[in-house]
């Protein structure tokens, strides 16, 4: 079964258990993949829709400080049920043992030697941890090994 048709399947699911956070994230999501098929001219494929959940996870996790700064509970739960929502549907997430460990061995592959080589390591690293690491925290981890 592909992605957009487990999340119309989950949408109507969502919609008969009156669970209006999660049809509402659902419904956010499948109008980020129509808005990018209707502007490309595309059909996208399941790394497509997982470019788009990884994408929402990514700004809910962004605003997040910000509404804890704010004192706003009742918007960081809020939050952080849509981020548990999106987060099933993205690929088991790496631990940061196996991030470091692809990340030590990327350098090793493209000879990265100092700072000056994180855009190269990044580059190689990248498609490697697509939609399973935050690319924040790998290139936090890349800086550690290079410096």
């Amino acid at each position: 079964m592909s992605l957009k048709q487990l999340l119309q399947d989950d949408l109507k699911a969502a919609m008969k258990d009156k669970d209006n956070i999660r049809k509402n994230v659902i419904t956010m999501v499948r109008a980020g993949i129509l808005q990018i098929e209707k502007d490309k001219k595309i059909e996208l494929d399941d790394e497509g829709v997982l470019e788009v959940i990884a994408k929402a996870v990514k700004q809910r996790k962004d605003a997040l400080p910000e509404y804890e700064k704010g004192g706003r509970t009742d918007l960081v739960e809020n939050l952080k049920r849509e981020i548990d929502i999106l987060m099933a549907y993205l690929p088991q997430q790496l631990s940061e043992d196996e991030l470091d460990n692809i990340v030590t061995q990327t350098i090793y592959e493209v000879g990265a030697q100092s700072a000056q080589d994180i855009g190269r390591v990044m580059k190689a690293l990248m498609p490697k941890v697509k939609g399973r690491a935050d690319g924040r925290l790998v290139n936090e981890l890349v800086k550690k090994h290079l410096n």
